[in-house]
């Protein structure tokens, strides 16, 4: 399914000081809004999704589920500076009749959540019955929840951070590194840097699953293999992200990220939380080492009147991709209010 293209109004003012001449928001909806409006679930992709969460998250845009169309409209939309159709790098700039490539303007979460904000404005959105926001997602609604409080009716955070953490920087910059060691990372076309972002994603896959996913399911099936499993899955991931994806995008969107401070200029963390009015349910992931269950766990006691849950997973941080029966589970009872 092709996403429909919004076109923002005038100029768009970036939190860095910069300026994006034209804006397009890409987005998918799903379901019918009734005739209340009271029935939106507005999902915050992460890093390299899109905003077809049906495409992305398996299992959970179907008829019983949390995100069942037949009872709720979702919206998704695609974030700013990604691949699939919201203005990027691979965009053409207008004041110079060419792509941004690495000229593209750097961005913050909090331009990513006003790009949301412009997008729910237009399609006649007032108050979001839910808001759910998983990984980096969980960054966006952490921030949305925070800056139009009263504008969200309950908040679903899974495996995030209301701030960046040194540990998932770190991990950030090393994907970065890796594709700046690419030394056609700046060159001037669309697939500049493949080598360099096939290694990034390859990077970014260790921190995903952890140990505990490689050691169940990339063990060898010989004594003395020519290529072991875990290194033709890591190059068979990288080379993937490649024929879907540019390394400009990946680039930008990492640095967005490590922006994410929902305390930033607000009295830090707790006071920026205490600011949520959302009816708030907060769900780890026992194996993930990007958001840990403590971290998790006090996220969660920062949001008042909120509730924690856990998946149960050894895929670690990926665990809210493929546990989709646990989280069902978790989910479907909060959304429907049962």
């Amino acid at each position: 399914m092709e996403p429909r293209i919004y076109i923002a109004p005038g100029p768009f003012r970036l939190e860095t000081g910069h300026t994006l001449p034209e804006l397009k928001i890409a987005y998918h909806t799903y379901g019918e809004l009734n005739a209340a409006h009271d029935n939106v679930v507005w999902v915050c992709h992460a890093l390299t999704a899109n905003s077809d969460v049906a495409d992305w998250w398996p299992h959970t845009v179907e008829t019983g589920k949390f995100l069942d169309p037949a009872r709720h409209f979702v919206v998704c939309a695609n974030i700013l500076g990604s691949h699939y159709g919201t203005t990027g790098p691979l965009h053409t700039n207008p004041q110079t009749g060419t792509p941004y490539y690495r000229d593209f303007p750097p961005f913050t979460i909090r331009d990513i959540v006003r790009a949301h904000i412009l997008l729910a404005d237009a399609l006649g959105i007032g108050r979001i019955g839910a808001l759910v926001g998983s990984s980096v997602g969980g960054f966006q609604a952490v921030e949305w929840a925070v800056t139009e409080p009263q504008r969200i009716g309950k908040l679903v955070l899974i495996a995030t951070s209301a701030k960046a953490s040194p540990w998932s920087i770190a991990i950030d910059e090393t994907q970065r590194m890796a594709i700046e060691a690419d030394r056609t990372f700046g060159e001037p076309r669309d697939d500049a840097g493949m080598a360099g972002l096939a290694a990034a994603r390859a990077i970014g896959l260790l921190t995903y699953r952890g140990s505990l996913g490689y050691n169940l399911t990339q063990q060898d099936r010989e004594e003395l293999p020519a290529v072991h499993r875990a290194s033709s899955y890591q190059q068979y991931q990288g080379e993937k992200l490649c024929r879907r994806y540019n390394a400009y995008s990946y680039y930008a969107i990492l640095n967005a990220f490590d922006t994410h401070d929902a305390g930033r200029g607000r009295g830090g963390v707790a006071a920026a939380l205490s600011r949520i009015a959302a009816r708030t349910i907060v769900v780890g992931i026992t194996t993930d080492i990007i958001f840990t269950p403590t971290e998790m766990r006090d996220l969660q006691g920062m949001i008042a009147g909120s509730v924690y849950h856990e998946i149960d997973s050894p895929f670690g941080h990926d665990g809210f991709l493929v546990e989709h029966e646990q989280l069902n589970d978790i989910l479907r009872p909060f959304m429907n209010n049962e």
